[in-house]
């Protein structure tokens, strides 16, 4: 193989989809009296570059090259026309995915149609708070005897200080049946007097998805992966998304529950690859603070903030 045709594979295997290396660094042509070579059966003239030629050092892809590389992984691909990676439907509530346009009324026409979007449009800003839960007993063999350790039960009156420090008018507090997730929501809501208490399955730990790159300390069966992802992903697409157009205040809620699930959010909610979910390590009774902007862009003000503990109370068990 050439040098040349490897340079140009090269190329193709760093190339991300739409984002295609277009040229790559090839060694100095030799040069004799400061001219380039003329490639043999050519003149000297054919061996000068035109005008819109790649620089010198620089070799260019020809079009079937580029077209031979390998498709890039679906959350890497841009949308066409917008020059980045966001897509502005990530959570299926963008107004004009939300109306028919095949009822659209002939006789009014655009005007009918903008006055719909503004219906359909959120006017409200959503605050997610993801707590982890404490530190428990790690000896349980079942979860009614996973409960949380007197440390734990320090860091949740913390967090439960914390949170209610911040002087927020929370609306509710969701979290996961898991015994420890339960009894760290018990001692936060003695600070949060007043705000309700829903419990429900969809949170509870799991395996979300293979991680990427994989670690040797933690590997769950394939069937898991497949059972609990498909429940920690209806998590997601249930309680993070943009407000909803009835919805004229900005909300708080506080989401009790695990670290997998947690950390899995966080990249969905991003959309960053989900598969990195466990690049990230969340301390117990962290704080997590998403914010989920009208217009359906996300922001992370803060990942595992622990900042409010002592350092011999910090765990991440």
């Amino acid at each position: 193989m050439s040098f040349r045709r490897a340079l140009a594979l090269a190329a193709c295997g760093l190339a991300g989809g739409s984002v295609l290396f277009s040229a790559v660094a090839v060694g100095k042509q030799p040069v004799r009296g400061g001219e380039p070579e003329p490639r043999r059966g050519g003149s000297a003239a054919a061996a000068v570059p035109p005008a819109s030629a790649a620089p010198p050092g620089l070799l260019l892809l020809p079009p079937a090259a580029a077209a031979s590389c390998p498709p890039a992984p679906g959350w890497i691909e841009r949308p066409a026309g917008t020059g980045g990676y966001w897509d502005s439907n990530w959570d299926r509530r963008e107004p004009l995915a939300l109306i028919n346009l095949k009822k659209k009324n002939e006789e009014t026409g655009e005007e009918e149609l903008a006055s719909r979007l503004d219906h359909c449009k959120a006017k409200a800003t959503r605050h997610i708070f993801l707590i982890r839960h404490s530190q428990y007993n790690l000896d349980g063999r079942a979860d009614k005897d996973r409960t949380l350790t007197p440390l734990g039960r320090e860091q949740a009156e913390l967090t439960g200080h914390r949170l209610a420090s911040l002087g927020l008018k929370f609306d509710q507090i969701i979290h996961s049946s898991m015994t420890r997730a339960t009894e760290t929501t018990e001692i936060i809501s003695k600070h949060l007097p007043g705000v309700k208490k829903i419990s429900t399955d969809l949170l509870r730990e799991g395996a979300p998805i293979e991680p990427d790159p994989p670690v040797s300390h933690w590997k769950p069966e394939a069937v898991q992966y497949y059972e609990d992802g498909a429940r920690i992903e209806a998590a997601f697409r249930n309680f993070i998304h943009r407000a909803d157009a009835k919805q004229e205040e900005d909300s708080y809620e506080i989401f009790v529950c695990h670290a997998n699930v947690i950390r899995y959010i966080v990249c969905r909610a991003l959309q960053f690859p989900p598969e990195g979910w466990l690049r990230m390590s969340l301390n117990n009774g962290s704080i997590t603070h998403l914010v989920i902007r009208p217009n359906g862009r996300v922001a992370l003000r803060t990942l595992g903030d622990t900042g409010f503990m002592p350092p011999d109370k910090i765990t991440r068990t």
